[in-house]
């Protein structure tokens, strides 16, 4: 079974905003770096770079030992109250 929002699929500015707020405090300019260079699980769709939901918080866990910032779910969360 997949993980609840596993296709989901974020932007890079997504992704660069949940970077920043962990402990890499890594911004756009870095996640398309490491997206292009293949450091982070990453596709091209329409000439922008995409990243399936759980990817990035599985890379960040990885480059800091385990302790990365709350997972991306709790954004999709925030964005949904936002709505309402």
């Amino acid at each position: 079974m997949t993980e609840p929002d596993a296709d989901e699929i974020l932007t890079l500015d997504e992704v660069a905003a949940y970077l920043k707020a962990g402990k890499l405090k890594a911004g756009k300019k870095t996640a398309c770096r490491l997206a292009q260079q293949g450091q982070i699980p990453a596709f091209k769709q329409g000439g922008t770079w995409r990243f399936r939901r759980p990817e990035p918080h599985r890379w960040m866990a990885a480059q800091t030992g385990g302790q990365a910032a709350a997972p991306l779910a709790a954004t999709a969360a925030d964005k949904t109250q936002d709505k309402k």
